[in-house]
């Protein structure tokens, strides 16, 4: 399994699918943007094989050269986006989930009006020149991993339900069912409306809050890509302490100005130190002292029927790899066991019925060893699905073979009363 991200280069080309016009390139080299672009006759003949078999009703979705992989996907027969990427061990399947992103990404800041209905296309590339931001973040070496897997980054605060009720409370007193505590764009706590939204605005809404520049508060208008595409909504956001937000998803009620500092004070001062233990929560996810095995270099534990996650590279930071390589390997391995391993997540497009019918062959572990040359060297992967849970973990090279079905055991079980 190559790691994912070792200096390649991925492109993103966005098109008008009648006209072949391009709206957009965006690249990266090793998780960093790039200015970097394709040449128009590259980006051309992309786009020029993709129609001529559409003409012909054959539907090309990927292809692969020695070092690049390269997949397409058409949305509403208006946009057509081409991804180009030639990271090693890079997947269709993480290619496809990148696309689906990156066109709920265009809905959520232009709405689905404006990509369907395209009557002038400079207005339209100016327009979307807002979802750059957000759009550069999944190209990049991000953090947070919802984008892969759909479901939302989560952490766990110490003193979780303390503020489940604060912010329950503070929603009724705003006037608005829909508010989540954000640190560093993962979900502390959420109202049940909020986690009631669709995807993939549940888990685009706090990357967007996480990717945009520091500021006291905001008045975003956003459209719902999966509720509501066409009719925007208002994102409010409310900065706590640096790093942690407060959002709220309303119509045009409350005005931001009624979101005073007096009704702020009277809801969350008196759980400022609560407030505040949340902050460190963005890489680690876990509370401070929470018992992981000491050969543990990582998790990844996915709540499949919920679409939640808890996901981090801390701990035993001081330990090789670095924090960088951890996340590509976990990227890798998911979407290895994913494509390979383990039964079809709930509502996946790649869902086939032959593989649905093999379900009662579907293993429900496996691992990895990486760089093993010689006994007690290598990193471990394992991953482990009960029930609607999947774990991941990544461990030391310390950790034998066969133990690692029994330590993700007991980990998953730990865990569990977490998500």
């Amino acid at each position: 399994m190559g790691e994912e991200g070792t200096e390649g280069t991925v492109h993103l080309l966005c098109l008008a699918a009648s006209s072949g016009v391009p709206l957009f390139c965006r690249s990266s080299r090793g998780g960093a943007p790039a200015r970097q672009q394709l040449p128009f006759s590259v980006i051309g003949s992309l786009n020029g094989v993709h129609m001529f078999g559409q003409n012909l009703e054959v539907q090309l979705s990927s292809a692969k050269t020695e070092d690049t992989t390269v997949v397409w996907k058409s949305f509403h027969d208006s946009i057509t986006l081409i991804v180009l990427s030639s990271e090693e061990g890079t997947s269709e399947l993480r290619l496809e989930r990148l696309l689906q992103m990156v066109f709920g990404a265009m809905v959520l800041l232009v709405g689905l009006e404006e990509l369907t209905n395209i009557r002038n296309v400079e207005r339209l590339k100016k327009e979307l020149r807002a979802s750059y931001r957000l759009i550069d973040s999944f190209l990049g070496d991000s953090e947070l991993i919802g984008d892969l897997t759909q479901c939302v980054d989560c952490v766990v605060p110490p003193e979780g339900s303390l503020l489940q009720e604060a912010l329950s409370g503070f929603a009724e007193a705003a006037g608005t069912a829909f508010v989540s505590l954000v640190v560093s764009g993962r979900v502390v706590a959420a109202t049940e409306s909020w986690w009631r939204l669709g995807m993939p605005e549940a888990v685009l809404l706090p990357w967007l809050v996480g990717s945009l520049p520091p500021q006291a508060a905001r008045d975003y208008p956003v459209y719902l890509p999966h509720g509501s595409p066409t009719v925007p909504h208002r994102l409010l956001t409310l900065t706590l302490l640096p790093g942690l937000e407060l959002c709220l998803l309303c119509g045009p009620r409350p005005p931001l100005s009624q979101l005073d500092a007096q009704l702020l004070e009277r809801w969350w001062q008196p759980l400022l130190d609560p407030l505040r233990a949340c902050l460190p929560l963005g890489s680690r996810a876990l509370p401070a002292g929470f018992p992981l095995h000491t050969d543990i270099l990582g998790l990844l534990l996915l709540h499949l029927e919920l679409k939640r996650c808890l996901f981090t590279v801390e701990p035993s930071g001081d330990k090789e790899p670095s924090s960088e390589q951890r996340r590509r390997l976990f990227r890798s391995f998911y979407t290895l066991v994913t494509a390979t391993h383990f039964a079809p997540e709930p509502g996946q497009p790649e869902e086939k019925a032959e593989e649905v019918v093999h379900q009662a062959q579907v293993p429900r572990a496996c691992y990895l060893v990486l760089g093993a040359e010689e006994p007690g060297t290598g990193w471990r992967l394992v991953a482990l699905q009960l029930g609607p849970r999947r774990l991941l973990l990544l461990l030391s090279a310390q950790s034998p073979t066969h133990g690692l079905r029994g330590l993700a055991t007991h980990t998953l079980h730990a865990l569990t009363p977490l998500l």
